[in-house]
């Protein structure tokens, strides 16, 4: 199974706009997902309304609509999607784009993605072939950017030559050739995986939360080992200051309710691991408002359980995944407490680690984990994070080899 693809459409201002309402009709046939960004002029030819309707997302205009900012700001959407295509990509955003520029919401989300950029250049003959245009389509493929086109024909303005946007179909085959010629390989291509990672925050007021010292930095670890070995990961993290990582999907939540719908609506997958540590409880009469002291009073809070994440998908009757792997982080007994923890949650490994103080676990880069099966207790040496993700994926990909 793979996950839906997604391009962030860029269109810029061009007669040959309309195309583009095409382009999302042909790539959502192919299961691609579209969200776009329309410039100022692109407006002027198409409407936020006609590309809403058919990219069924919302449609991005303005790099300073607050609503945006606090929803997706530019930084995200440009890094939301697997591609970033161009069309038509104008001689005015080719200039923007190989100088660097950013002064609206299209240049300024190129200059930020870090994802692959696919253009395609439409514009009279004449400016197709000024040196200028021609200097900065140069620049844009030493930058790495694709360029599909532009085909000769008839112009609008009445010219004949070089500089006409190619047909949809053929951006359609384009953008489909590029997700084709970059499916994964290795020993898990095809299978999918999730993995939480990092602490989640519980509410006491909109100040104030319940959290614990995970850093998530072995979650996230995990995720790009398990990407590395070709699967398609999708990673739900709790609050951490770490980057996400490369070729992974990546949700971030808050809560340990949050982090539950977000595995719920990631399911159905073919492993799971659950190395986040999700706080136990949260507060039942947390506070929309900030708690203030009163003469010395203590505000009382009432602590409520938080779901059972691990136990939830490992007892799943229908849709559970075929590897469900959970963590124990223990202070003490830890081997006991981990065997225990299988049994209980009705998982099928767990992975125990000793997290007390002095062991520098929660938040360093160091972990001596133990890999709890029904076939026994495989004690790990002291490894980085980074090793014992690349371990534990290992023994993933092992537990699937011969059943695809």
């Amino acid at each position: 199974m793979t996950s839906q693809k997604s391009v962030l459409l860029v269109i810029g201002g061009g007669i040959a706009a309309y195309k583009c309402l095409e382009l999302i009709r042909l790539l959502a046939k192919r299961n691609i997902k579209t969200r776009v960004i329309l410039t100022k002029a692109a407006q002027e030819f198409v409407t936020p309304l006609s590309v809403a309707a058919l990219s069924g997302e919302k449609v991005y205009t303005d790099l300073f609509d607050l609503d945006d900012e606090s929803e997706m700001g530019h930084i995200q959407l440009s890094r939301s999607a697997d591609l970033v295509a161009v069309v038509p990509a104008t001689a005015d955003l080719m200039a923007k784009m190989a100088t660097g520029q950013a002064n609206d919401l299209a240049s300024t989300a190129l200059l930020a993605t870090d994802k692959p950029v696919m253009i395609a250049p439409a514009m009279n003959v004449r400016m197709w072939d000024h040196p200028a245009t021609q200097r900065n389509l140069a620049q844009l493929k030493e930058d790495g950017v694709l360029v599909v086109g532009p085909d000769k024909g008839d112009m609008a303005c009445g010219e004949f030559g070089p500089g006409r946007l190619s047909e949809p179909s053929v951006l359609a085959d384009a953008i489909s050739n590029f997700f084709h010629d970059r499916l994964p390989t290795g020993p898990l291509a095809g299978r999918r995986m999730i993995v939480t990672a990092g602490p989640t925050h519980e509410p006491i007021d909109p100040v104030r939360y319940i959290a614990n010292r995970s850093s998530g930095k072995q979650g996230y670890a995990i995720a790009e080992a398990l990407a590395g070995l070709g699967a398609d990961v999708t990673l739900i993290s709790g609050p951490t200051r770490l980057p996400e990582p490369e070729g992974v999907k990546t949700v971030q939540v808050q809560s340990a309710r949050e982090m539950l719908e977000a595995t719920q609506k990631a399911l159905p997958v073919d492993g799971a691991v659950f190395a986040a540590a999700v706080a136990d409880w949260r507060v039942e009469n947390g506070s929309d408002q900030k708690i203030k002291k009163q003469d010395g009073a203590l505000p009382s809070l009432t602590l409520a359980e938080n779901p059972d994440i691990l136990a939830t998908v490992s007892q799943m009757q229908t849709g559970r995944p075929e590897l469900v792997v959970g963590f124990a982080a223990e202070t003490q007994n830890v081997i006991e407490n981990g065997q225990a923890k299988l049994t209980r949650k009705g998982c099928n490994w767990i992975v125990a680690n000793d997290v007390s103080p002095e062991t520098g676990t929660f938040g360093g880069d160091d972990n001596s984990a133990i890999l709890i099966t029904d076939g026994g207790v495989d004690p790990w040496p002291t490894l980085t994070k980074k090793e014992v993700a690349v371990a534990l994926a290992l023994r993933i990909s092992e537990h699937f080899q011969g059943k695809n």
